[in-house]
C-alpha cells in the first residue's frame, strides 16, 4: 500500500496535541486584531483572544492561500507520501479552493505522487470530526482511496449544531440583520444554527435564554441521529468551558455517550461567532 498522510487546516479546531500525536499535517490561517497580524507561532492564547473581543476588539481573518498550503504539503511529497487533505467548507471560505490550486501545482511538480482534496462542507470540530474518523480508518490500515471515498460519502453525516451568546458578531459578519440583532439582544433571544448540506451557516430556530439554547442543542441529537449509532461527540466553545461541560453532561445523561474532545473554537472562526459560542458535533442521519 502506498504511504500517505492526512492533512487539514486549523479551522478543524482539533487540539494541537492531536495533530502531533497522530501525524496529521495542518496549515494555519492568520488573523489581524488591533492593527497587529497574528500567524502560526504567535497566536494569542484563546482566552486572551476572546477577552480582547469582549473588550471591543474586532478581529479580521484571511483564508489560507495556495502558497501556505504548498509549504505544508510539499515536505510530505518529498518523503514519498501521498496526501489526503480535508479542507474547511467551501461554503464559508476560499481555503478549500486554495488547497485545490496548491494540489494541482504540486502534482505537476511531483507526478509520481497523488493529492486528494476533500471539501468537508464542515467547520470547527465538525470538520475535525471528519478528520478524526478518517484518521482512525487510516490507522486501521485502510488505503488512501478507500478513506477518501468514505470521507466523500459520509461528510454530510457530520452534524453541526451551535448557538452564540452575542448576536452582534453574526450581524457584523452579515449572518443577521442589525434590526434582528438589536431586538434579539433586548429580548435575550439566542439563535440555534447548523451547517447545511452546502456547508453554510443556517439558522434553524431561536429560544429565549442561554440555558434553553444549550438544551436545544442536546435535544436536536435525538432527531438527527435516528437510526444512527453515535459514539463520537465533540464540543467546541468560545471561551465558555463551563457551558461546554454542562452540554457534555446532558449528552451523557440523555444518550449515554461520552464527549471525546472539548476544545476552543479557534480564532479564525471565533472572530465571526464571538465569545460564548457553543457548538455540538456528532455523526447523524441528516444535517
Amino acid at each position: 500500500m502506498r504511504e500517505y498522510v492526512i492533512t487539514t487546516d486549523n479551522n478543524s479546531d482539533l487540539p494541537e496535541a492531536y495533530y502531533q500525536e497522530h501525524g496529521v499535517g495542518c496549515t494555519y490561517l492568520s488573523y489581524s486584531m488591533d492593527g497587529k497580524d497574528y500567524t502560526y507561532g504567535n497566536f494569542l492564547p484563546e482566552h486572551e483572544f476572546y477577552e480582547a473581543m469582549r473588550n471591543g476588539a474586532l478581529p479580521t481573518t484571511a483564508q489560507a492561500n495556495p502558497e501556505n498550503t504548498r509549504e505544508m504539503m510539499e515536505p510530505y511529497l518529498k518523503e514519498g507520501k501521498d496526501i489526503l487533505h480535508i479542507a474547511f467548507s467551501s461554503g464559508l471560505s476560499g481555503t478549500c479552493n486554495s488547497a485545490k490550486i496548491a494540489a494541482e501545482e504540486l502534482m505537476e511538480e511531483y507526478p509520481e505522487r497523488k493529492i486528494t482534496v476533500i471539501d468537508s462542507l464542515g467547520a470547527s470540530l465538525g470538520q475535525g470530526l471528519l478528520v478524526y474518523l478518517a484518521q482512525q480508518k487510516k490507522e486501521a490500515g485502510e488505503d488512501m482511496d478507500t478513506v477518501a471515498g468514505w470521507a466523500e460519502e459520509n461528510k454530510l453525516h457530520m452534524i453541526h449544531m451551535f448557538t452564540v451568546d452575542d448576536l452582534f458578531h453574526l450581524c457584523r459578519g452579515g449572518r443577521l440583520s442589525k434590526t434582528a440583532a438589536v431586538v434579539g439582544s433586548v429580548l435575550n433571544i439566542k439563535p440555534v444554527l447548523h451547517v447545511d448540506n452546502e456547508g453554510k451557516l443556517v439558522p434553524v430556530g431561536k429560544v429565549r435564554g442561554r440555558k434553553k439554547a444549550l438544551l436545544e442543542l442536546v435535544k436536536a441529537m435525538e432527531e438527527k441521529t435516528q437510526g444512527y449509532e453515535v459514539d463520537t461527540v465533540f464540543i467546541s466553545h468560545g471561551d465558555c468551558r463551563e457551558d461546554a461541560d454542562f452540554v457534555a453532561e446532558k449528552v451523557r445523561e440523555r444518550y449515554s455517550v461520552e464527549t471525546k474532545i472539548i476544545n476552543y473554537v479557534g480564532a479564525t472562526i471565533g472572530a465571526h461567532s464571538g465569545p460564548g459560542t457553543l457548538a455540538l458535533f456528532f455523526t447523524g442521519s441528516q444535517r
